[in-house]
This record gives structure tokens, C-alpha cells and sequence, in this order.
């Protein structure tokens, strides 16, 4: 009998021990394949496999540890909190050596040498040789990188605007469109630009010097003791070498590296003192308030001119003739029928051909038009909700349709539209942290580079939360007097 019972547990048990076996012989390791070429990128022929130098290391590293690599896709800025959660256990994909992420996790040694680099349009090559000569012009970056902390600083010296990027492919077609005047990235990715976008030139003289590095959790130290063992030996036997001259991306600064990194023992790794980390969180206040007023101003332009669009739409599905309301069926259909980052992208970039829209101007327009098509059903419905028999004695006593409209119809909708229309501006509150993939730095994108500098997102979600409770619940509550005195004053 009890043989019977407990037969099933000890078969799971088994099942279990089997697939932590299966688990220790794997290497799963996380990166992002959109970074392209040289790094990861899904092989042309054939998608389900990838390729990239980063690839290949991971698997030297897997081959050192006795395991087979399982790749993970993450997005790049999430890597730091994916591994730390256990995602993977270790990640890579062009991941930089910084103080933060040092504190933050267990980071392996060095295993690449890159510098950052100015690029700019061949027509500017000598008239844009340095940051310093960049003052009152607009440079790029990706966020959260080595680059972008060192435009950080040339903002306060020289007076250069820095624009912030969540990919590596838009800031050089900005720079080719003239939207950006350089960009200043590591030179692996600035290579792969200039052969992908014509008209450009990077300056030779390299702005700062950064090294790649493998992250694990902080407390797996034991495995990334191993994982540094297997890159030192990898870079003594002339393997990763191999692998990068493969890859295009061998240069006269690797062999000097090489030599440091694979003979200089592990620098003791120390948290950071407390009255540092306060004056870290001080520091970025300014940054979240700033990117806070941006967030409202945004989201209150934008709703507004749902709110128009949206009251144009509606009156003309209801009064218009067959043509117009087919046309503005089709507007509603299509806008609330696509995303609204493909609505920005387009607004941005698709058609920076025939207008080239700023950045801000087109995050309002995209929102607004975007949230015009939700507003607009709100508002018909409510026109439509109003009794028949009330819209027959209004134009029995004489009214036309434009003073049944104004005096009878517009206001009894409004008090029904008001609530949900409420809702609605609340959401788009939230929304407007989309705005960043066009460069819009507002609350959640200037979070999300804090988060990234400090390498935790703990301090930095309670503040950010914080800050939109701040703002939404007033608008809630703003919306709850609003309703309540309408109801009182046409009842």
C-alpha cells in the first residue's frame, strides 16, 4: 500500500534529478540578436541558426565548462535584470565594463578591446574632428552605454545636446538625414555602419577606450571564476583571436589587451559606498523631474488633440454622408487596427523623406492621432446614447440640427463621454513611455538609464512609480469633481 503511494513521488523525483543533469550540461547564455552583426545575429542562410563573434565565444566558454551553449533572447537593456533573475546564466552581446555593473553582478574579465569613436557626415569631417567642437549640436548614442555617460559629461562642459537611442541603426540614418550632426559609438558598430550608410566618415582618433565582458548573478561567483580560466586560456592559445580576425574586428590595440587582461589577476570588486549610491540617487532627481514635466506636457497636448480629432470623427460618422463616414470608418479601422510604435516609426522615420518631423512634433501627433480613434467611438456612442423622443421635441420646437447639437444632444453626450474619456487620458499618461524608440527622453526612457547606471532597478521603479502616482491620481480625481458637478448641472 505504501509502496503504491509513494511510487509516483519517487518517479517525479527521478524525472526532476534527470532534468537538473540535462540543466548542468547546458550553458544558457542571453543576448540580443537585433544587435546584428558582428555580435549576434540570426544567420541569412538559414534564421533558426545564429552567428556573430559573441556566438562563437560563448561557445568556447561552453566547450571550456564541459556544456553545450543554449542561447536566450533578451532584449539588450534587460540583460543585467535577466541574468540576475536567473533567466541565463550568463550574458553577453557587446555588454560593457562599467563601475555599476561591476557592483551590480559578477562580471568575468575583459575579452574584447573597443573604443569609441565620432562619426559624422564626410562633408563635416574637419569641421567636426573632436566633442569639443560639437558644442550646440546634436550628437548620438545608445543609452545606458559608456558613450552616453561620456556625452553626458561633454553636455556640461561644451554644451553639446545628446540624443538617446534604444537601437544602433537609427542614430547613423538620423546622421545621414541630417536629424543628428555625429554619433559617437563603439567602433566595431561604427564600422558596420559605414558600410551600410553611405556619406559618412568616422574620425580616426578614438574619444574613450571600453572593454566587453561576460555577466553572471552576483552570487554565482564560483561559475564565473571557471568562465574567466576558459577566456584567459582562449586568449593564450590564440583561439579568440582567431575567432575576431574571422570576424573583421582584429586591431592593433587586441595584442597589448590581451596581454593585461590574460595575466593581471581579478581587481577586488567593492559595493559602493553609501553616501555614493545617495548622491548617485540625488544626482538623477533633477533628471526624473525634467523628464516628468516632459511626460505631462506630452500626454496633455496629446490629449487634446484627441479630443478634437476625436469630436471631428465622431460627428462626422454621425451626421456625415455615406463617403465621409466610410472614410472615417476606414481612419478608426486602421489606426486602433495597427500598433502604436509602428504608427511612431512611421511618423518618424518612414516619412522623413517627405517631411522630416522633430521628434517631440511627432510623438504628440502619434499619440494623438492614435488615441483620436478611440476617443472618437466614445464620443459617437455617447452621441448616439441620447433618447430619440428628446432629439424629436428639440427639432419639433423649431431647433435646427446644429442648435439641437449645441443645447440638447453635445451636452448630455459629453456627461457620458466624461468618464471613460477620463480613463483614457490616464492611459495615455502611461502610453507616452512608448514616445522613447523616436528619441523622446520622458519619464520611463530617463528611469530606465538610471536603472541601467546604477545596476539595479529598485530605487529608480519606486521613484518612477512615484512620479506617475503623482501625476495620474490628481487627473483621477480632477476627473471625478469634473463628472460629479456636470451630472449636478444638467440634471
Amino acid at each position: 500500500m505504501f509502496d503504491s503511494m509513494f511510487r509516483p513521488l519517487a518517479i517525479i523525483l527521478a524525472f526532476a534529478a534527470l532534468a537538473a543533469r540535462a540543466d548542468d550540461a547546458v550553458l544558457r547564455w542571453g543576448g540580443d540578436a537585433e544587435g546584428g552583426a558582428p555580435f549576434v545575429e540570426a544567420d541569412p542562410r538559414d534564421p533558426s541558426k545564429l552567428r556573430g563573434f559573441d556566438v562563437e565565444v560563448a561557445s568556447e566558454i561552453a566547450k571550456g565548462l564541459g556544456r553545450r551553449p543554449e542561447f536566450v533572447q533578451v532584449a539588450f537593456q534587460d540583460i543585467d535584470q535577466s541574468v540576475q533573475r536567473g533567466d541565463f546564466e550568463i550574458g553577453m552581446s557587446g555588454v560593457e565594463d562599467t563601475p555599476p555593473r561591476r557592483r551590480a553582478l559578477a562580471a568575468t574579465i575583459p575579452y574584447f578591446e573597443f573604443h569609441e569613436v565620432l562619426t559624422v557626415r564626410a562633408a563635416d569631417r574637419n569641421r567636426f574632428r573632436t566633442l569639443a567642437e560639437l558644442r550646440g549640436h546634436r550628437v548620438g548614442t545608445l543609452s545606458g552605454t559608456i558613450a552616453y555617460e561620456r556625452l553626458l559629461a561633454a553636455q556640461k562642459t561644451d554644451g553639446i545636446l545628446v540624443v538617446s537611442y534604444d537601437d544602433d541603426v537609427h542614430p547613423y540614418s538620423d546622421l545621414q538625414e541630417g536629424r543628428l550632426d555625429a554619433v559617437l559609438l563603439d567602433n566595431i558598430i561604427a564600422a558596420r555602419a559605414m558600410r551600410r550608410t553611405p556619406g559618412l566618415y568616422t574620425q580616426p582618433v578614438p574619444v574613450a577606450t571600453g572593454h566587453y565582458i561576460g555577466v553572471l548573478a552576483k552570487n554565482n561567483t564560483a561559475l564565473r571564476d571557471r568562465v574567466d580560466a576558459v577566456l584567459r586560456a582562449r586568449m593564450r592559445d590564440g583561439t579568440l583571436e582567431r575567432i575576431y580576425r574571422k570576424w573583421g574586428i582584429w586591431d592593433a590595440y587586441q595584442p597589448a589587451f590581451f596581454a593585461s587582461a590574460g595575466a593581471a589577476p581579478r581587481a577586488r570588486e567593492e559595493a559602493a559606498p553609501a553616501a555614493d549610491r545617495t548622491s548617485i540617487v540625488l544626482a538623477y532627481i533633477p533628471a526624473l523631474l525634467k523628464a516628468s514635466v516632459i511626460t505631462i506636457v506630452l500626454s496633455c497636448a496629446s490629449m487634446a488633440l484627441a479630443i478634437f480629432v476625436g469630436v471631428m470623427i465622431a460627428s462626422g460618422r454621425v451626421y456625415g454622408n455615406a463617403l465621409a463616414r466610410a472614410v472615417l470608418t476606414a481612419y478608426v479601422e486602421v489606426v486602433r487596427g495597427t500598433p502604436v510604435l509602428l504608427q511612431l516609426f512611421v511618423l518618424y522615420y518612414g516619412l522623413s523623406a517627405v517631411i522630416r518631423l522633430p521628434a517631440f512634433l511627432a510623438a504628440f501627433l502619434g499619440l494623438g492621432l492614435n488615441y483620436a480613434a478611440y476617443e472618437s467611438e466614445i464620443y459617437r456612442g455617447a452621441l448616439e446614447s441620447v433618447p430619440r423622443g428628446q432629439l424629436e421635441a428639440a427639432r419639433t420646437l423649431g431647433l435646427s440640427e446644429m442648435q439641437v447639437l449645441r443645447l440638447v444632444r453635445g451636452p448630455q453626450a459629453f456627461r457620458f463621454a466624461l468618464p471613460p474619456m477620463t480613463n483614457d487620458f490616464v492611459a495615455l499618461l502611461k502610453d507616452s513611455s512608448l514616445v522613447s524608440v523616436i528619441t523622446v527622453i520622458e519619464l520611463t526612457k530617463q528611469t530606465q538609464i538610471f536603472a541601467a547606471n546604477i545596476g539595479s532597478w529598485v530605487i529608480p521603479g519606486a521613484l518612477c512609480a512615484a512620479l506617475y502616482l503623482a501625476m495620474s491620481i490628481p487627473l483621477s480625481r480632477l476627473a471625478g469633481v469634473l463628472e460629479t458637478r456636470w451630472k449636478a448641472a444638467t440634471e
